[in-house]
């Protein structure tokens, strides 16, 4: 098993990437999980850091771990007063009718016995802005930068099929799983702000399955 690479790292915080495919928490079906790495990550502290977010199973990129409590509170009210700067990386399974835009639709949770949960757009769900940009178009697919305001579940993953009209590459739920291995999400980059101190910053490298793909 390879290390997990480290984007950042002092005594408060941890940056990894996190590779696509490995969940944070251990599923219930079991299997691995980043729960199972996390004294791997202590890199000489006593302490397990902790996940201050969450990024979906499939999603790879930037990951912030507190390793500490009082660093756990701050960085959870950074996130919580949108102060955390975060970009994405999507691979569309299409080309969009614009270069650029801004998506703003509310999400819910909904959920069928069929179907298992989803998120849908719905007057009455929690707000959710998602900022994008295209950046390259390769064979019919299109590298999009995503710089979302809010932080809902799945919400690049919704905003993309319902609010661009084009799904994610390989999104099983918003879209077709199309023979990929994972929905083509990367975190790219994230910056939070400190008082008295530098903020923490850290950039993941584009991934080998999206490389492959020419981008």
């Amino acid at each position: 098993m390879s290390r997990i690479p480290i984007l950042y790292e002092d005594a408060e915080a941890l940056v990894i990437d996190k590779p696509g495919g490995l969940p944070i928490e251990r599923p219930r079906k079991g299997g691995p999980s980043l729960e199972d790495r996390l004294d791997e990550l202590k890199l000489g502290f006593q302490m397990q850091p902790v996940p201050v977010h969450r990024l979906d199973t499939d999603t790879s990129g930037c990951l912030l771990l507190a390793r500490n409590p009082k660093a756990l509170k701050r960085y959870n009210k950074a996130f919580e007063d949108k102060l955390v700067g975060k970009t994405y990386l999507g691979i569309l399974a299409g080309v969009p009718a614009q270069t650029e835009g801004t998506v703003e639709l509310a999400l819910t949770k909904i959920s069928s016995a069929e179907k298992g949960w989803r998120m849908i757009p719905a007057k009455k769900g929690k707000p959710s802005v998602t900022h994008w940009q295209v950046v390259a178009e390769v064979n019919g697919r299109t590298l999009v930068r995503f710089t979302p305001e809010t932080g809902r579940t799945h919400q690049i993953r919704v905003h993309c099929a319902s609010g661009i009209g084009v799904p994610l590459l390989g999104d099983p739920v918003y879209g077709e799983k199309a023979g990929f291995a994972r929905t083509m999400l990367h975190a790219a980059a994230i910056t939070v702000p400190r008082e008295g101190k530098p903020p923490i910053e850290a950039e993941a490298p584009m991934p080998a399955d999206f490389l492959h793909l020419g981008f």
